[in-house]
């Protein structure tokens, strides 16, 4: 039995298990943020808690980087780059802009994490190092270039509204506002909306199965997480602009 009888069965499976959780996240919410319950049992700080859990995103790319250094060119090389540009903000920038003093989260949460971006990063360098086959002549190509243009432009979309939402609690204190400008003009969620562009950007540019399957998760992840924050910001947050849609605009 060779790697690819268990990578493309496992990516089926992977993919199966999204779309479970899509219609689970439905109906239960995960508990951290504004739906962390003040009874849950072994918390641990969402600072901590998000740098550990992002970790494995940095750790398992740079371990194949020197697994594989001998081997890999240039594409490897950018798409690697790419991967730690959004994982390193995440894992180490992020956590200490964001307005965490004080929250907490689950311990299940982080280890359930931790599991995704474990088999998740593999999953990608197992494609990127080893079954996928680039040339230099990829980072040319038109799916490269339509690939790399989304992905920049989810990242600036994800970072910018965050800064606003880090902004607004900053300027305003602890709790939950009504965030103004940018795409908070037509969505709740832009930070998500952005996520799924950049994953999408992700799945192009590599044009891997491994890709696919992650854009799927983060799809799977963020939508219903989306429509909960929403629905929820209508029913808590006074004067909360009615026409906004949740993840979408003028769709959903």
């Amino acid at each position: 039995m060779n790697l690819e009888d268990i990578f493309f069965p496992f990516l089926f499976l992977w993919s199966t298990i999204a779309v479970l959780a899509f219609i689970t996240l439905f109906y239960k919410n995960a508990p951290y943020g504004r739906y962390f319950s003040l009874d849950s049992n072994y918390k641990i700080s969402s600072r901590i808690g998000w740098i550990i859990m992002e970790s494995p995103t940095v750790i398992g790319m740079l371990i194949f980087i020197v697994l594989f250094r001998s081997k890999i060119g240039q594409t490897e090389i950018i798409f690697s780059l790419l991967w730690l540009s959004h994982y390193i903000h995440r894992t180490m920038i992020w956590p200490f802009r964001a307005q965490l003093k004080g929250k907490s989260m689950t311990v299940g949460v982080v280890s359930m994490a931790i599991l995704f971006n474990s088999v998740n990063i593999t999953l990608q360098c197992i494609w990127i190092f080893i079954l996928g086959n680039y040339s230099d002549d990829w980072l040319t190509s038109i799916p490269f270039i339509i690939g790399i243009i989304l992905f920049f432009s989810g990242m600036i979309i994800n970072i910018k509204s965050d800064d606003i939402l880090m902004k607004l609690r900053k300027s305003n204190g602890e709790g939950y506002y009504s965030p103004q400008g940018f795409l908070y003009r037509y969505i709740s969620c832009p930070n998500y909306f952005g996520e799924i562009i950049e994953w999408l950007g992700w799945a192009i540019l590599t044009l891997s199965p491994s890709g696919l399957v992650f854009f799927i998760w983060t799809f799977a992840n963020l939508v219903p997480r989306a429509r909960s924050n929403h629905n929820w910001s209508k029913s808590n947050i006074p004067n909360y602009p009615k026409n906004r849609k949740a993840i979408f605009p003028y769709i959903y």
